[in-house]
């Protein structure tokens, strides 16, 4: 009985050596990796391969008619590819040339925002400077201010005289720069008087 039982044993295990054989056949024809009806042909058919399947003969007109379309489809892919790269290194070359352009553009802007800035402080140290000799020119005798006056640059003459007029303004009295032209030579200031219906 023992003996029937291995015996029953081994044959469970050919049968099932044999399933998983014919299974793992079936799997490998099926992804591919074998080729069940050529092997049926080849080896037990006893027919000659066909033109198509034959693995030593040379290809045939369809398998070189295929590979000359997919040749053209990479040569045109190839092609449309390239295209694209030289636009993109045409656009690449505008872009560069574009951001220099806004860079001298912006440094540009820079130079002149510190050139307003600085003559903004000039024009800031220059004005405080006219109303600070304003007050000098009216707290001394009118004779010494004229005297000191006529050194100065025309420009300066008729700020500080502009101011002197705001000063008597804003302090409700009559401003001395009708006077202290008065006391400047003709010459002079007749000139002052000029520039100052131009400036």
């Amino acid at each position: 009985m023992k003996l029937l039982s291995n015996s029953t044993k081994v044959i469970y295990l050919i049968i099932m050596i044999l399933f998983i054989i014919i299974v793992g056949l079936f799997w490998l024809d099926y992804i591919g990796l074998i080729n069940i009806g050529r092997m049926y042909h080849q080896y037990i058919a006893k027919e000659s391969p066909s033109v198509v399947d034959a693995a030593d003969d040379e290809p045939s007109l369809i398998e070189r008619e295929e590979f000359e379309k997919e040749k053209d489809k990479l040569l045109q892919r190839i092609e449309d590819l390239d295209k694209r790269e030289a636009k993109i290194v045409e656009a690449e070359k505008i872009i560069a040339k574009e951001k220099e352009k806004l860079e001298q553009l912006q440094k540009g802007l820079d130079q002149e925002k510190k050139a307003l800035e600085l003559e903004k402080k000039k024009y800031s140290g220059y004005k405080k400077n006219v109303m600070d000799l304003a007050k000098k020119i009216e707290s001394i005798p009118p004779q010494d201010a004229v005297d000191i006056m006529v050194q100065w640059e025309e420009t300066l003459i008729i700020d500080v005289l502009r101011q002197i007029d705001q000063n008597a303004a804003k302090e409700g009295r009559m401003s001395i720069s009708t006077y202290l032209l008065s006391l400047m030579p003709k010459e002079k200031a007749s000139r002052v008087m000029y520039l100052m219906t131009q400036l």
